[in-house]
C-alpha cells in the first residue's frame, strides 16, 4: 500500500472512518511526505457485538507510514472525535496534537488515565488560531454545537483550500459561541475547492431546535415538582449540564453526581469554567441522606440503557447510595442512538415499575434537542461556503446520498460531489478533484477492554454464534502413535442443551464421533488438523439434522505423551468439566495397558 499512493504534487484526501457510519471520525490529507489527521475517535460496541467495548479505524496506512504523520487536528472534544488519541498514540508517533481548549484537556485526562506518557505536544487552539504544518495552512472558525469549543478547519493546500465542518448546528439563540457564519460567508468568496461536511441530520428537515428551548422546558418541571429530581444526559454535554446546574442554583436544589464520566466532565468543566456555581452546589451522598426531596438532583449517566451505567443501576435497585421512591421525577434529556431504543425502553419499564414519573422528549416536552443540522442549516452552509466539489462526511451511506443530492439543488455539479467510503481516495490537483483508482485499507479494528491488538472479523462471528447457539466440546484421548482411542469421547455443552435432560443426544454424538475416528485410524497416517476436521464436519451436521442449530464444535485433542509415563490434559477451571474418578481410571487403565 505504500507504494501506490501517488503523493508527489496531487493532495489526497482520504477517511479511515467517518463515511458510511456515524462515529470513529477519522479524516486524512496527504501532500508529498507530509500527512495530517483530522479528529480521532472510536465507536462503542453493541448487542450485535458480544464483547466488544470500541470500534477503531485500522491505522495501518498510518502506521507503515508513520515517518509523515506531522501533526493531529482536533475539531471538538465528544468522543466520536477524540475517543481513539489513545490507541492512536500506542501505534504511531504524533509530533503535535492541535485542539481546543476543553477538547485539550479531555486528552489530557484520557492520556493520564491510560497512564502514557505525553510524548504528543498538546497546542491549545481557538478561531484566532493560523499555523503551519509543512505545506498546509490551518486556520478555524466558531461552530455551535452541544459541547463548548467546537469549531470548523480551513485547511489551505497546494492545490486547493478544502474545509472540514466538524460537528455543527446554525443555533441563532445559543448558550455558548454564536456559529461566524459572517467567517464562514468570507469563504465563499475565497474559492473553496472541496467542502466536507457532516450529515448525521440530513434526514430530520426544517432546522434544530435551539438549546434555550431545552432548559425552558426543564425549568417548568423544576418549578412544579416538590419531590427528588434525577436526569440523565450525556456527560459530554456541557452545555446542557451547565443549564441544568443553573436551574438547580435558582430552584435551590443540591446536586449529587453519579457516574464515574459525568464526575470527571462536570470537574473539567468547572475547571475550565464553562460550569459555574458555587462550591456548596455539590453534595455528597451522605449529606444527599439527610436532605428533604425537593432539596435534591441527581446527575447520572446511562441514558441509552447502558447496563453498567448509574442509571440502569438505580433503576434495578442496585446502586450504592441512591434508592428510587415513589414520587421521584427521571428526566432522560437525550435522544436514543441507533440501535439503543430496545435498551431504552427496558429501562424506561423498570423505572417506571418503581412508581416514579419518566419524562422523555417528545412533542409536549422538550427535553432535548440535537447538536447537529438539519437541512435547512446544512443548506445554508452550502450556499454560503459554495464549494467547487462536495463530499459528504459523518454519516450513514444513506444520509451521505442525501446530502449529495442537496448539494446539487443548491448548485454543486452533480459530477463534483462524491459519496465515498472509508479508504476512498480524492485527488487534488491545482484545484480539481477526482476519484483514485486506488483505496487505502480501512477495516474495522474491534477492542475488547483495553488491548490496541484488536480481534479479527472470524473472533466476531465466534461470539455471535456462541451467544445464540453455544458450544459443544468433544474431549477424545488418543495414542497417536498407535492411531487408537484410549477411551470413548467426552461431551460437554455450555450454552447449546442442558446436558443431564439430553443424555440420549449426547450418547449419540459420543458413538458418532468414536465411529468416525475408529475409521479415521485405519489408515496409515492420520494428523491432528485431520481429527478435529473431521469430528467437526460428523458433529455439527449431526446436530443440524437433530436439533436445527449450528453450535460452535470444539475438539479438544489429548495425545499420549511418548515416554508413556502420562497424559497430557487440558486444564478446566469449571468444576463441572473434570473427569470423574471412572474416567480417569478407565484412561489410567488405558495406559497401563500399552
Amino acid at each position: 500500500m505504500k507504494d501506490l499512493v501517488e503523493t508527489s504534487t496531487k493532495t489526497l484526501v482520504f477517511a479511515l472512518g467517518g463515511l458510511g457510519e456515524v462515529g470513529k471520525n477519522m479524516y486524512c490529507i496527504q501532500h508529498g511526505d507530509s500527512i495530517v489527521i483530522i479528529d480521532s475517535g472510536v465507536m462503542f460496541g453493541d448487542e450485535y457485538l458480544p464483547g466488544v467495548d470500541y470500534i477503531l479505524p485500522d491505522y495501518s496506512y498510518l502506521v507503515e507510514n508513520n515517518e509523515k504523520v506531522k501533526a493531529l487536528v482536533i475539531t471538538h472534544g465528544h468522543e466520536d472525535h477524540i475517543g481513539g488519541i489513545p490507541f492512536l498514540l500506542k501505534n504511531i508517533n504524533i509530533p503535535c496534537i492541535y485542539a481546543p481548549r476543553l477538547a485539550a484537556a479531555f486528552i489530557r485526562n484520557k492520556l493520564d488515565e491510560n497512564k502514557m506518557e505525553r510524548k504528543s505536544k498538546i497546542i491549545e487552539i481557538n478561531e484566532n488560531s493560523n499555523f503551519k504544518v509543512d505545506c498546509f495552512l490551518f486556520s478555524f472558525f466558531n461552530t455551535t454545537h452541544s459541547i463548548p469549543d467546537s469549531m470548523g478547519i480551513i485547511v489551505d493546500t497546494p492545490n486547493g483550500k478544502i474545509v472540514e465542518t466538524g460537528d455543527f448546528k446554525v443555533d441563532l439563540t445559543p448558550v455558548g459561541k454564536d456559529i461566524d457564519l459572517l467567517k464562514i460567508a468570507k469563504l465563499g468568496e475565497e474559492n473553496v475547492t472541496l467542502l466536507m461536511s457532516e450529515s448525521t441530520n440530513i434526514e430530520i428537515p426544517g432546522t434544530t431546535l435551539s438549546e434555550k428551548a431545552v432548559i425552558s422546558s426543564i425549568h417548568d418541571i423544576f418549578r412544579n415538582s416538590n419531590s427528588r429530581i434525577i436526569v440523565a444526559t450525556f456527560s459530554s454535554n456541557v452545555h446542557r449540564i451547565q443549564q441544568i446546574v443553573e436551574a438547580a442554583v435558582l430552584f435551590k436544589r443540591k446536586i449529587l453526581v453519579l457516574g464515574r464520566s459525568m464526575e470527571k466532565n462536570i470537574m473539567l468543566g468547572r475547571q475550565l469554567g464553562y460550569i459555574k456555581c458555587p462550591d456548596s452546589t455539590f453534595i455528597s451522598p451522605e449529606i444527599a441522606n439527610t436532605l428533604r426531596p425537593d432539596e435534591i438532583l441527581i446527575f447520572c449517566t446511562g441514558t441509552q440503557g447502558e447496563s453498567m451505567a448509574a442509571l440502569s443501576r438505580i433503576a434495578s435497585g442496585q446502586h450504592k447510595y441512591v434508592k428510587l421512591m415513589p414520587g421521584d421525577t427521571i428526566i432522560l434529556s437525550s435522544s436514543p442512538i441507533p440501535g439503543n431504543t430496545a435498551n431504552i425502553n427496558k429501562l424506561v419499564n423498570n423505572l417506571s415499575r418503581a412508581g416514579v414519573t419518566v419524562l422523555t422528549n417528545s412533542v409536549l416536552s422538550n427535553l432535548h434537542t440535537s447538536g447537529h443540522a438539519a437541512r435547512e442549516e446544512l443548506k445554508l452552509i452550502l450556499k454560503l461556503i459554495k464549494p467547487q466539489y462536495f463530499m459528504p462526511i459523518h454519516g450513514e451511506y444513506r444520509m451521505l446520498k442525501l446530502h449529495t443530492e442537496l448539494a446539487q439543488e443548491v448548485g454543486v455539479k452533480k459530477e463534483n460531489t462524491f459519496v465515498l467510503a472509508n479508504g476512498d481516495v480524492l485527488c487534488l490537483d491545482k484545484g480539481k478533484v477526482t476519484l483514485a483508482n486506488y483505496r487505502i485499507e480501512a477495516d474495522d479494528i474491534y477492542i475488547d477492554g483495553h488491548d490496541i491488538n484488536g480481534l479479527s472479523t472470524a473472533v466476531i462471528k465466534d461470539r455471535k454464534l456462541l451467544s445464540t447457539d453455544g458450544l459443544v466440546a468433544i474431549l477424545i484421548s488418543i495414542d497417536s502413535k498407535n492411531n487408537i482411542l484410549l477411551t470413548k469421547p467426552s461431551v460437554l455443552s455450555r450454552g447449546f442443551i442442558y446436558i443431564k435432560e439430553n443424555g440420549q443426544l449426547i450418547t449419540e454424538i459420543e458413538n458418532l464421533v468414536s465411529d468416525t475416528l475408529e475409521n479415521l485410524f485405519k489408515k496409515e497416517k492420520t494428523t491432528f488438523l485431520q481429527i478435529k476436521n473431521a469430528v467437526k464436519s460428523t458433529v455439527s451436521t449431526f446436530l443440524f439434522h437433530k436439533t436445527r442449530r449450528n453450535p460452535m464444535i470444539i475438539p479438544v485433542i489429548m495425545n499420549k505423551v511418548e515416554n508413556g509415563e502420562s497424559y497430557n490434559f487440558i486444564k478446566r477451571e469449571n468444576r463441572n468439566q473434570k473427569y470423574s474418578r471412572k474416567e480417569n481410571k478407565n484412561i489410567e487403565e488405558k495406559i497401563a495397558e500399552n
